[in-house]
């Protein structure tokens, strides 16, 4: 459904992502793992069709991603993308004028669950409810590719028994989510695979039952084994 060949992108003679060859297919929900700095953020941003690559290209069901694809991809990155002048409420017109898949009374039941209120300004928001609408805004679309980058980041437990709860509810099989992040515990009750890289570089992607099955080892076990002390940065 999504693939990227060879996938490498180069910022002067840093290399942040390093010929990534990956395919991830619908009906799964996949955590991308790795250290800070490990290339999640970038890989992301090149499947969404947000930066072009060095080299290398992204497909997306068997053609380069273009704005066609664009359209049918979510994509919530951790940097703020919304003008300081808008409410919760303009946040969803602004994404509706965008996007044709986008529900705004699906996004008004995202935000009455996640306790947000619609008259809010943005700017006025704590960091985790700036998150849970970045969700609740990018859930709310019927799109057939979720890509969340650090979802969990700097917000309060509750917060994030309400992403996860949105995350589970909007997975199907004609859907495939990728959820970026380094917090481990976070993504264990979510995801079904999990995506290991490091320094640019492709660890292995791996069955996140048949791990527990045959190897006995949880995904926060399987992180420590293949980053350690040697894999922070």
């Amino acid at each position: 459904m999504l693939e990227s060949r060879e996938l490498t992108k180069k910022f002067g003679s840093v290399t942040a992502v390093d010929h990534v060859s990956l395919c991830l297919e619908k009906g799964h929900i996949y955590g991308m793992l790795g250290p800070n700095g490990s290339g999640k953020t970038t890989w992301m941003k090149m499947a969404a069709g947000l930066i072009k690559p060095t080299e290398g290209s992204v497909w997306y069901d068997g053609e380069p991603v273009n704005l066609k694809s664009r359209a049918e991809i979510a994509y919530a990155s951790t940097e703020p993308y919304f003008y300081s002048w808008m409410t919760v409420r303009d946040a969803g017109k602004y994404y509706a004028d965008f996007f044709a898949d986008f529900s705004a009374d699906e996004y008004n039941r995202l935000l009455a669950r996640m306790e947000l209120d619609p008259k809010a300004k943005i700017t006025g928001l704590s960091s985790g409810m700036t998150a849970k609408m970045k969700i609740a805004v990018n859930l709310a679309r019927d799109a057939k590719i979720y890509m969340l980058d650090e979802p969990f980041n700097g917000i309060d437990l509750l917060a994030r028994d309400d992403i996860r709860e949105a995350v589970l509810n909007v997975a199907g099989p004609d859907k495939m989510l990728l959820i970026s992040s380094h917090l481990v515990e976070e993504l264990e009750a979510i995801v079904d695979k999990a995506v290991f890289i490091s320094k640019g570089k492709l660890i292995e992607v791996k069955d996140i039952s048949a791990m527990q099955e045959n190897e006995g080892l949880s995904l926060a076990d399987r992180y420590r084994q293949v980053f350690g002390h040697a894999g922070q940065d």
